[in-house]
């Protein structure tokens, strides 16, 4: 490899640093024809396995056996429940504003009392304590009150979703949804913003859970995670203004006019892709499967068909495609969880996993184990 990649010009200053090679990621990958990897396996073949099958292969590298799934999901489930110093701590959090940043205090307050100082345990910890963090955080901010106590032997998500206070019955999809979104949501590459954000933090030696907190942060803006939510609300907003049975030929009236009057069309476009995102080529099946009937479902697939074709008449368009937030939140809703305010807490949940491997790898292995440098690009001095 040469060890210049390429020279730097004024044009490439003041883009995000997008596109600039910064270091490795040894849990996935994103290939702009294909979508995205897990260790090198598809993401598609992974999203019917156990979230405890797929944690064990970001975290080891490898699908594990019978014998050693068996010790992890066991060591996963010890580590799961947290004080009850923890849990009234954040119970005791200010419910104002979005659930986003209740959920990034809770974490870092977590670590407060949880925390061991130790990136591989932490790591391991906070990868088996999400689940009841988020589930605290969603009950209170929502004011559902305390839900069941927590219960590993349920299982990883299946206790998630019992330790949620959500009113009514919940739906028999609900915890196979969830874990659908829980695995593909795990990982994304190492320069998205949240796990490039959580890294550098960490690159200043943050413990586990103030990096982590951090980096939900960055997840919480509607040009990241909370796109999820917004995809979900101009869906409603779509079904309630135009109806569930509106044809494709008023529909792609009706979002040209949304365009000419400068309107965002939310679900489309990604930063890597060139094709849809497989991610949301499984929704819409999972959808297909189990949702055709409900309006979300409808609309969403109504746009799927009519929006690309609009977009690319934009030359500047280099993705026209739906993206996984496209489906995503519909088929949550479908589901029986109808609160898009919390679904980047659900994103948040399933991403610690992916960001918590990657800081163990940058602080425990690169480099022969001496761990990355802090961050500190250069910056220009600019005068007016």
């Amino acid at each position: 490899m040469s060890d210049v990649l390429f020279e730097i010009k004024k044009e490439n200053l003041e883009t995000g640093l997008r596109g600039y090679p910064s270091g490795y990621c040894m849990t996935s990958s994103v290939v702009p024809e294909k979508g995205l990897f897990y260790r090198g396996h598809p993401v598609n073949e992974l999203a019917l396995k156990t979230p405890e099958e797929v944690i064990y292969i970001l975290y080891h590298g490898k699908e594990g056996s019978k014998k050693e799934m068996e010790a992890f999901s066991k060591d996963i489930a010890s580590r799961s429940k947290c004080s009850q110093e923890t849990l009234s701590a954040i119970r005791n959090l200010p419910r104002k504003g979005h659930a986003m940043a209740l959920f990034s205090a809770a974490i870092l307050v977590a670590g407060m009392v949880e925390g061991k100082n130790d990136y591989r345990e932490d790591c391991l910890d906070l990868i088996a304590k999400i689940p009841e963090i988020a589930a605290t955080v969603i009950n209170h901010h929502a004011g559902w009150g305390n839900g069941p106590l927590s219960d590993p032997s349920l299982g990883y998500i299946e206790n998630f979703v019992n330790m949620l206070n959500i009113p009514g019955k919940k739906s028999d999809k609900l915890v196979d949804v969830f874990k659908f979104f829980d695995i593909l949501h795990f990982d994304h590459g190492g320069g998205n913003l949240c796990t490039f954000v959580g890294k550098a933090i960490a690159s200043g030696l943050e413990d586990m859970y103030g990096s982590i907190s951090g980096a939900m942060c960055a997840l919480a803006g509607p040009r990241h995670g909370k796109a999820n939510q917004d995809s979900l609300e101009f869906i409603d907003r779509l079904v309630k203004e135009l109806g569930e049975d509106i044809s494709e030929s008023d529909l792609e009236k009706a979002i040209r006019k949304k365009l000419a009057n400068k309107e965002l069309i939310y679900g489309f476009g990604h930063a890597v892709l060139r094709v849809e995102d497989p991610r949301a080529t499984m929704f819409y099946e999972m959808a297909d499967k189990n949702f055709k009937d409900n309006p979300y479902i409808k609309m969403t697939k109504k746009l799927r068909e009519v929006v690309p074709g609009i977009l690319k008449e934009n030359e500047k368009i280099q993705d026209p495609y739906p993206n996984v937030d496209a489906i995503s939140g519909s088929v949550l809703a479908a589901a029986g969880f109808n609160y898009p305010q919390y679904f980047t807490v659900l994103f948040g949940v399933s991403r610690t996993v992916g960001i918590a491997i990657q800081i163990v790898y940058e602080r425990l292995i690169a480099r022969e184990g001496k761990g990355l440098p802090i961050v500190r690009p250069k910056y220009i001095y600019k005068e007016k």
